[in-house]
């Protein structure tokens, strides 16, 4: 069984509904593996426990809506 595993900061509804559709969708036109057959996960992260380049999702956003 394969398994799709996503991670993200915080996601609509909306936004997890259209992932695990058109990820399994495109997996399945890739590998020709039934659709059936694949399990998706979605992990969502707080902004404070991700990082780029050393620094937290939480403070590159707070930098961010200062430059607004």
């Amino acid at each position: 069984m394969p398994i799709i595993e996503f991670t993200s900061g915080k996601l609509t509804r909306e936004v997890k509904d259209k992932l695990i559709n058109q990820l399994t969708e495109i997996s399945v036109e890739i590998t020709g593996i039934p659709k059936h057959l694949f399990f998706v996960t979605i992990n969502e992260k707080p902004d404070e426990d991700m990082a780029v380049g050393g620094i937290s999702v939480e403070k590159i956003k707070e930098e961010l809506a200062k430059q607004k």
